[in-house]
């Protein structure tokens, strides 16, 4: 879920002053809805990703899809919001701001995101296991897990946190091994 430093630091500000303004006018979830429906619709199309990209193509016609797909189905204020991105030439940005939002939403509900790479589907009974263990290890008050299948892990889990990497990882211990014995790693 973690994207460059340098679109995440040019997003921060755009990011702040939507969680600012979601915290005045008490839509912080609602707001948080609106952008994961956004992030999803968009993430679904890659000629829509190319197409708002495009710096090619004039804001006029990126607002005219963007208002074909998302109006009535999201709040104004998200509306809005993303109208001023595509004048300002930042819709390029989005995923960084959504991402960046989300993070100030976690903060301030004492929310920690868990980044899990697994090479299998956990079961719901594994993901609520590992959240009720994450969350004593974290002091949280909860935990969000963000799951992504990585065939090449072989068997078990990573975990990302931050800048903390627990690897439990089938592929990550025949590398320690492998390294233990100055093979070339797999």
């Amino acid at each position: 879920m973690s994207v460059n430093g340098s679109l995440a630091k040019a997003a921060s500000p755009y990011a702040e002053a939507l969680f600012e303004s979601s915290q005045f006018m008490q839509i912080i979830e609602k707001t948080s809805q609106d952008l994961k429906f956004i992030s999803d619709t968009i993430s679904q199309s890659l000629i829509l990703q190319k197409f708002l990209s495009n710096p090619l193509v004039v804001p006029k016609d990126k607002k005219k899809v963007l208002e074909n797909l998302f109006n009535n189905q999201i709040s104004p204020h998200v509306f809005n919001f993303l109208f001023i991105l595509v004048e300002r030439r930042r819709i390029i940005l989005l995923n960084a701001i959504i991402e960046s939002y989300l993070n100030l939403v976690y903060a301030l509900e004492l929310t920690t995101v868990a980044d899990i790479y697994s090479a299998v589907v956990f079961t719901e009974i594994q993901k609520k296991a590992l959240e009720k263990k994450l969350q004593s290890m974290t002091n949280s008050k909860e935990i969000k897990l963000v799951v992504n299948i990585k065939p090449e892990l072989i068997g078990g889990f990573v975990v990302k946190i931050g800048s903390k990497v627990i690897d439990m990882s089938l592929s990550g211990q025949l590398s320690q091994i492998a390294s233990y014995l100055n093979i070339a790693p797999l």
